[in-house]
């Protein structure tokens, strides 16, 4: 599996992480001097320097800094990669890869398998976790069908023409607010759009969704009295500065249980996106076939 990447990083890794050759060393099993020459070899090879060396210990250097974060990234996706060529060897025509990360949990597509399953009784499945970074939704949502085969997630056409793939819609999510259990507004389990003046109201960046910009716009044009404060992605660190700020962070119910210190509330207000499966403009036949039972399942209902 090393052979996938310079072994080296996986050093300069554990040294950024330790701060110390010596406690880098230990966790190798190697000397401090073994570990030094394999950083010193890095950094010729690259040409930059990674580490400022102290008598107070080791620190990043902006470039180390650089690495240190795609070094992580493709680390990552090499064992990721023996876990899909692992999967391949054992394909099966009527699985459906579905693809899990704590925005996009499975459990919702599952509460909908009672309903498909009639339609599709000899489909089985297979969850296939990921990290949801900038990165990973870039490389998953324009390869599905090639590693995942759906993801089940909210959605839009400006989303999906940035992300090069299709959806299906199943149903319509209200929108809802997330807050820190420490919020003022944790105890109500209704919110009404005038709770929100004051707030600070965590939205995702315009043109990446126009039912967030419809949303935005009713804001900015009858509700003045509610900050919006932008962000690029959603991730944990967003739900996490949620939080730490006791900002609010617009959400689904759907995402209850991403983080455990924070209260998903319902809105009173008219405000919804699209929740559905997330997949190939052009589906394998097993998948269109999926699609397919539940598109019948969710007519039925």
């Amino acid at each position: 599996m090393t052979q996938m990447y310079n072994p080296r990083l996986e050093t300069f890794l554990r040294v950024a992480d330790a701060g110390s050759f010596n406690k880098a060393a230990e966790e190798s099993y190697i000397t401090p001097t073994a570990v030094i020459k394999q950083i010193n070899l890095l950094e010729e090879s690259l040409g930059v320097r990674l580490f400022e060396r102290t008598h107070r210990g080791l620190t990043l250097t902006k470039a180390g800094h650089s690495l240190y974060q795609d070094t992580k990234y493709i680390i990552q996706y090499c064992k990721d990669s023996v876990t899909r060529a692992k999967n391949a060897m054992q394909e099966d025509g009527n699985v459906i890869r579905i693809g899990t990360s704590p925005m996009t949990p499975a459990q919702l597509l599952m509460q909908l398998w009672p309903k498909i399953q009639p339609h599709c009784p000899d489909m089985k499945f297979q969850i296939i976790p990921f990290e949801n970074t900038p990165e990973n939704a870039k490389e998953i949502l324009g390869n599905l069908g090639r590693d995942i085969d759906v993801i089940g997630g909210i959605f839009d056409e400006t989303m999906l023409d940035l992300r090069s793939c299709a959806g299906l819609e199943l149903s319509r999510e209200p929108f809802c607010c997330a807050v820190s259990l420490q919020h003022r507004l944790a105890v109500k389990d209704r919110l009404s759009i005038q709770d929100l003046y004051g707030e600070n109201l965590m939205l995702m960046h315009r043109d990446w969704s126009r039912y967030v910009d419809r949303l935005r716009d009713d804001i900015w044009q009858n509700h003045s009295q509610i900050r919006i404060v932008d962000f690029d992605f959603y991730s944990m660190n967003v739900f996490n500065r949620c939080e730490n700020t006791n900002d609010v962070l617009l959400a689904i119910s759907g995402w209850a249980n991403v983080h455990p210190l924070l209260k998903v509330i319902p809105v009173e207000w008219e405000h919804s996106i699209p929740y559905g499966l997330l997949h190939a403009p052009e589906p394998s036949e097993t998948v269109r076939r999926f699609l397919l039972a539940a598109q019948e399942a969710m007519a039925e209902h």
